[in-house]
């Protein structure tokens, strides 16, 4: 059943992040309360609406009310033909509030029609979904299909080993804050000053869960975390 933890993973330590019926524990990123519009719960899942494709235009991104340093995130995302959305991690909105939050991002795309597929500044293929967007082109990438739920991981360890899966099967892996990864973030769009000018960027020690607005209808449901010890 969506939306449901069961009893083994509630002694597992997990929990949810959406109850299928409201928003609650999640708000607007820069904002103090959940966005009046581009946004809608029904049939269980929580849906950012169309509107013209750009970042953060329309109801713009949510976040959870709550951070988070080590752990692991699972939810199911279905992606309208062309979408463009993403779910971004260690997002602090120290920042100056333009466009969309800053954080790592697992990135969510229709890979076939989506020109950002085909996109990026140095890593060839670090655009396409369920890669770490402009920085890690994903492997192994079982896509279910536009119209098709599918799930998405995110597993960051104590030691700060991220791991990226869909479907079952893993598509990214790397160590956050260690020299390969700032080399990874100097040839990408990240290398800018704006990015790293409340600390290196996707260095954070915690920070919120994104879901993004990026213009196109992309639904959610069965977000659930569970924390990792030190």
């Amino acid at each position: 059943m969506p939306n449901t933890v069961t009893q083994a993973e509630q002694e597992a330590g997990w929990r949810l992040l959406f109850d299928g019926k409201t928003t609650d524990g999640w708000r607007g990123a820069f904002a103090e309360t959940f966005p009046a519009k581009g946004w809608k719960v029904e049939d269980g899942a929580i849906t950012v609406l169309t509107s013209d494709g750009t970042e953060s235009t329309n109801g713009g991104d949510i976040v959870t009310d709550g951070e988070f340093s080590a752990f692991e995130l699972s939810l199911e995302f279905k992606i309208t033909k062309g979408a463009n959305s993403g779910v971004k991690y260690f997002v602090t909105e120290a920042e100056k509030h333009s466009g969309s939050a800053y954080g790592l991002e697992y990135q969510i795309l229709d890979d076939r029609e989506h020109p950002d597929a085909k996109l990026f500044t140095t890593f060839e293929g670090s655009r396409k979904c369920a890669g770490l967007y402009d920085l890690i082109a994903p492997e192994n990438v079982r896509f279910n299909g536009v119209g098709q739920w599918n799930l998405a991981v995110i597993k960051v360890f104590p030691s700060d080993h991220v791991e990226h899966w869909l479907n079952g099967f893993k598509t990214v892996e790397y160590q956050r804050c260690s020299p390969l990864f700032r080399e990874l973030v100097k040839g990408s769009k990240y290398a800018a000053k704006s990015y790293n000018e409340q600390g290196l960027f996707g260095e954070a020690h915690a920070g919120r869960i994104l879901l993004q607005d990026h213009g196109n209808e992309v639904s959610f449901r069965s977000i659930k975390v569970r924390e990792l010890g030190h």
